[in-house]
This record gives structure tokens, C-alpha cells and sequence, in this order.
């Protein structure tokens, strides 16, 4: 008997659902740093951030798809209960003047920047357009931060060192990016698919440079100080050779979840 496209793409969905969650749960070595240390020295609020606005915006999708969208809405919801863990720890522990510029990020693009969003949907469009307007905003979203790693790619082609792209992690991003892409595609929604064909190209080349320079001898870089990785955003604090007079520049590396 064969098996229809709505039924793999529910398997896709879980599988998708399955190694996001792992993602999702990929912090917390990093929060029980802050915890054990009483500090986020080194650390940033911002993918936390990012990754709860991703959350909101998906479930929202979801929501107004109303179709074939229980998947998107599981996971999502754990994203949006982790990320809210994950910052009122960073909250609690980050100094005054990084405490202050978190909330007001927050609530700029959480609070604000989604409520304008929400508002406007809601009562300036209708039906499909109403569900295009969001979709659009979810796949540039997406698109932008499965881009983010081209500075990290850049770095390793400079450097070359992979110290700070680790293999294993490559690996499982790109493989969640063709889940999620399978399940867009056997649903027909492109919002869901096209963002995570870059996703699994640049997943694909992060591996390629892994290969390439593993072996390579590092040039003009230092030892990382940390890694933060969470919900498919991961972080690497690099000391890196450029210096500004408000200490060392961190390299950061985004990779989405859906």
C-alpha cells in the first residue's frame, strides 16, 4: 500500500520535530555556565531573543494555516517556553547595563514589533493574503538567518581553522533544514521549503570546509573562549586578532530551526 504525500510529510514534520528539539535543548550546558558562575560574561541575549520572535512568528503561521499545521505548532511552543526559560536566566545573572538593553530588545521586537505585526494582519488583510503576509515575513526571517553562517565560513577559509564550526553540529542543522524542507514541499508551502533549501546548501558547505581545512594548520587565530549554542542559533565567542578599545569582537553564527 502506497503512502500518501500527507502522511510523509507528517513523518518528515516529527522527524523535524524530533532533531529541532534536540537543537531547541542545546543550551543548556551554556545555562548552567551562567548559573554556575552567577554571570553571562561573554555571552549575548540576542539569538535567545531571535529565536522566541522565530517561535511567535511560526506559531502565529500555524494558527491562520490552520491546516496541516499541528507539527509547526509543537515545536514551536516548546521553542517559545525554552527560549523564555533560557532568557529569564540570562536576565537574572546579566549585569544591570545588558539586563536594560535585553528588555528593551525584547520589547522593541517581541512585544512591539510583533504586535505591530499581529495588529496589522489581522486587520489590514484577509484570508490567503492575510496568510502570504505572514508567510512572506517567516521566510525572510529564515533566509536571514540561515545566512548568518557566511561569516563563519569566511573566518574558516581565512583562518583555517574549524575550531569554532564544529562537524557534528553542521551535520544535524542541515539535516533538520531537509526535514523541515521535505515537509514544506510534500505540503506545497513554499514558506516552509525555500528558506530550508539555503539552509541545507549552506549546511552542505559548512561540512565541505570542515573536510577541506581539518587538518589545516590555523593561521592568526586564538584558542575560542566559548561556544553558545541554542534553538539552532549557536554562538562562537572567538578571541579574535581584531581588538577594539571596548575588548575583543565575537563572531557569531545563526542557523534556524524550521
Amino acid at each position: 500500500m502506497a503512502i500518501n504525500h500527507e502522511t510523509w510529510a507528517f513523518i518528515f514534520g516529527l522527524l523535524g520535530n524530533v532533531i529541532s528539539f534536540m537543537v531547541f535543548l542545546a543550551s543548556l550546558p551554556t545555562l548552567y555556565q551562567i548559573y554556575k558562575k552567577k554571570s553571562t560574561d561573554g555571552f549575548q541575549s540576542l539569538p535567545y531573543i531571535v529565536a522566541l520572535f522565530s517561535s511567535m512568528l511560526w506559531i502565529y503561521y500555524a494558527l491562520v494555516k490552520k491546516d496541516a499545521s499541528l507539527l509547526l505548532i509543537t515545536i514551536n511552543s516548546f521553542g517559545c517556553v525554552i527560549e523564555t526559560i533560557y532568557l529569564a536566566i540570562f536576565l537574572i545573572y546579566a549585569p544591570s547595563k545588558t539586563r536594560l538593553w535585553t528588555i528593551k530588545l525584547l520589547l522593541m521586537l517581541n512585544v512591539f514589533g510583533f504586535g505591530a505585526m499581529l495588529l496589522s494582519t489581522l486587520y489590514l488583510t484577509t484570508g490567503s493574503k492575510r496568510l502570504s503576509v505572514i508567510g512572506w515575513i517567516c521566510l525572510v526571517l529564515n533566509i536571514s538567518v540561515f545566512a548568518a553562517p557566511l561569516c563563519i565560513m569566511k573566518r574558516v577559509i581565512k583562518t583555517k581553522s574549524v575550531e569554532f564550526m564544529p562537524f557534528s553540529l553542521s551535520f544535524f542543522l542541515t539535516i533538520n533544514a531537509v526535514m523541515w524542507f521535505f515537509y514544506g514541499l510534500l505540503l506545497k508551502d513554499y514558506y516552509i521549503a525555500l528558506p530550508n533549501t539555503l539552509g541545507f546548501l549552506f549546511g552542505i558547505i559548512q561540512m565541505v570546509l570542515y573536510l577541506i581545512y581539518r587538518n589545516a594548520k590555523p593561521q592568526g587565530l586564538e584558542e575560542p573562549t566559548k561556544v553558545q549554542e541554542l534553538n539552532g542559533h549557536i554562538i562562537d565567542v572567538v578571541k579574535p586578532n581584531h581588538v577594539t578599545k571596548n575588548g575583543p569582537v565575537p563572531v557569531i553564527e545563526t542557523a534556524s530551526n524550521v
